[in-house]
């Protein structure tokens, strides 16, 4: 599908329900495989407790990236790619199906999700502030462990 395609995808499912609590999520997770490093994006717009709607986007590095900085600063990189393509105009139209309906509880939020944590265990703790940092830079509202489930749990899933 084509960004315009999953575009408006998005706007028909907000359509339908144009008073809900809708957060449109973007996610990146990884997987290195033999010769090559499978990377799968998420792009979910959900109705908080009736429903999404979610596509994936599949790119493979032909090699193995197993360098963990390399390879969450990639993920990172195709969260942003995706995130750009949100243009103002885009957002604009987003925000103008749920607006006259915020005073009876209507909302919109953007998140983009990446697949790090801060806790003492987590190997990508370090690389934290970086990457949240470029997400917000983006104006998306950045997600980590263990609140970014579509790059670790709905991207992930398409990892393996």
């Amino acid at each position: 599908m084509s960004f315009e395609d999953i575009f408006e995808r998005i706007i028909s499912f907000m359509e339908l329900h144009p008073s809900g609590n809708y957060r449109l999520m973007v996610g990146t997770d990884s997987q290195v495989h033999h010769n090559r490093t499978l990377f799968i994006s998420g792009v979910v717009i959900q109705n908080i407790g009736k429903g999404a709607w979610a596509c994936i986007r599949k790119v493979v590095e032909p090699r193995e990236m197993k360098q963990l900085h390399e390879r969450i600063s990639y993920e990172t990189t195709l969260t942003e790619r995706i995130v750009s393509l949100f243009t103002e105009a885009h957002k604009n139209r987003l925000i103008d199906i749920v607006l006259p309906h915020i005073y009876h509880g209507a909302s919109f939020t953007m998140e983009g999700h990446i697949d790090i944590g801060s806790g003492q265990r987590n190997k990508t703790r370090e690389y934290v502030e970086e990457m949240v940092t470029r997400i917000e830079s983006m104006g998306f509202e950045p997600k980590i462990k263990p609140d970014s489930f579509v790059a670790s749990s709905y991207a992930n899933r398409y990892t393996k």
